[in-house]
């Protein structure tokens, strides 16, 4: 009982003392945007997570949670998601937070201008009851609908932003969140705690500054001298210096996401060689994808089959990963009338990912062994990422894509629906499958689905599937309560420092 009383007294003295101290974190790359709609990467998103809050939350077992909301029930035909919002929250900028937020949030969110407007433009209808109930009505059923809200529906004070609009609202955003804007230069963002924020305890760090470091020997060196707390996107060889320092601990889990070279059957790929299924078979078996692994990550990283992994919901373990065989390569583009190859162009975005610049030479050099010339477009993330459907470059590209469902479910529906931001490939037949897996329930019959749709995705591939990295980030052990999720979330309001 002694114990109990003490413990108890213990937490009170903490939360008495408020938030305190600076966390220093590093980015990969410069986000695009601080606003979700167009967050267009996870460097971006978790930036942006600390600044909102949405409606429900993931907790670190996978379940929803309530946040904004306070409870909610669900239609019987599973279409119309009824909340009950929570009372007495306000927004950075001093506007409450009600029902007129939700409304606001949602159509700001479907702007055709947003990478992800489809997140939004999926309900159909938002029914204010009351100031404090709210009524979202989607055009269909939707299975992973409140992990899409707890993902992607960061609430927005209405007027704020009717005042300065997407753009400005970018420059400046403006959340219910544990941190708020305080400033953003070319090098670095910098957030500070809320001190009306509504979670007693939270945050625990008063000030957030997050450096953009895009070489990752450089953001090993800062963590190392102290200069920065936690440093994410590490090579395997660079985090083997730091074994034995005693300052520095290190984190590493396999990533819930796919590397993989998107073809395009649209815009610049239209009437290109891989509108013809032989040549991307050709191509999965062209790249020397078990020599990436090896030689660039140091076997740290796992090849995959396709857009489903071990773990995700419906994972078909009979589908292996296309051998590494130039021979086979080489006999299906002669099978496809291109024994002579042919020359396209690749985008690489620079510095948006560890080793990524070594992949795309890699990949170059495999297809010159089957008579492909392959241009390599290097680029900037914010270029590579700023038009939609990856217009920035030619018919080919390298890129990622991650989930936080424990499903394929959002990337499939990010680079696969037609008509989506990043959708450059567009085949009916895939499109039907991924909307019947996103408005069936059940688990089982959903898992059966998957199933189906990675056998087509194998055999007629959008995609050559590269691989699933493990990651390995470097936090100083001054810094507490750090929990990275399988997608490389993270939330910062439990953080503190030393």
């Amino acid at each position: 009982m002694r114990l109990t009383v003490f413990l108890l007294t213990l937490l009170s003295w903490v939360l008495a003392q408020g938030p305190s101290g600076q966390l220093t974190v590093a980015l990969a790359n410069d986000p695009k945007s601080l606003f979700m709609p167009r967050a267009a990467d996870r460097t971006a998103s978790n930036v942006a997570a600390q600044i909102y809050n949405t409606l429900v939350a993931v907790d670190d077992q996978g379940r929803i949670v309530p946040e904004l909301a306070t409870r909610w029930s669900i239609s019987a035909d599973g279409r119309e998601y009824t909340f009950t919002l929570r009372t007495g929250v306000k927004f950075h900028n001093g506007e409450d937070f009600d029902a007129r937020s939700v409304v606001a949030t949602w159509e700001t969110g479907r702007d055709k201008s947003n990478d992800y407007a489809g997140n939004f433009s999926l309900v159909k209808e938002v029914r204010v009851l009351n100031p404090t109930t709210v009524t979202l009505v989607l055009e269909k059923p939707n299975a992973l609908f409140l992990n899409l809200l707890a993902n992607a529906w960061a609430l927005v004070p209405p007027g704020y932003i009717k005042q300065v609009g997407l753009d400005g609202f970018s420059a400046r955003p403006v959340g219910t969140g544990p941190f708020r804007f305080v400033s953003r230069s070319a090098d670095r963002i910098v957030l500070e705690a809320n001190p009306n924020y509504w979670e007693p305890g939270l945050p625990r760090v008063q000030r957030v500054v997050f450096r953009v470091i895009p070489d990752a020997t450089t953001r090993v060196a800062a963590v190392r001298t102290g200069e920065i707390d936690i440093a994410n996107r590490l090579t395997p060889d660079l985090v083997a210096q730091l074994r034995g320092n005693n300052r520095v601990r290190i984190v590493s889990y396999p990533n819930d996401r796919v590397y993989y070279v998107g073809f395009k059957n649209i815009g610049a790929g239209k009437g290109t060689p891989l509108e013809n299924r032989l040549v991307r078979q050709a191509l999965n078996y062209a790249v020397n994808r078990p020599g990436i692994v090896q030689a660039i990550f140091n076997g740290q990283a796992r090849l995959v089959s396709g857009f489903v992994l071990p773990g995700n919901l419906g994972y078909d373990e009979s589908l292996k990963p296309y051998p590494y065989d130039p021979e086979q390569a080489k006999k299906l583009l002669a099978a496809a009338g291109f024994e002579k190859g042919f020359s396209l162009s690749m985008g690489c975005p620079a510095d948006a990912y560890v080793h990524i610049n070594e992949v795309c030479l890699s990949i170059q050099r495999d297809l010159a062994r089957v008579g492909i010339d392959l241009t390599l477009e290097f680029k900037t993330s914010s270029a590579y990422w700023s038009q939609e459907r990856y217009g920035a470059v030619g018919a080919m590209y390298v890129d990622s894509w991650s989930s936080t469902v424990g499903e394929a479910l959002p990337r499939l529906q990010g680079a696969l629906t037609p008509g989506a931001y990043y959708n450059t490939w567009e085949d009916a037949e895939l499109g039907r499958l991924i909307e019947q897996i996103a408005t069936t329930t059940d688990r089982t019959a959903r898992a059966a689905l998957y199933r189906q749709l990675q056998r087509r995705m194998y055999e007629d591939p959008p995609f050559i599937y590269l691989y699933q990295p493990v990651i390995f980030e470097a936090v100083n052990v001054r810094v507490q309560g750090y929990k990275p999720r399988s997608a490389e979330e993270y939330f910062l309001k439990g953080v503190s420092v030393r």
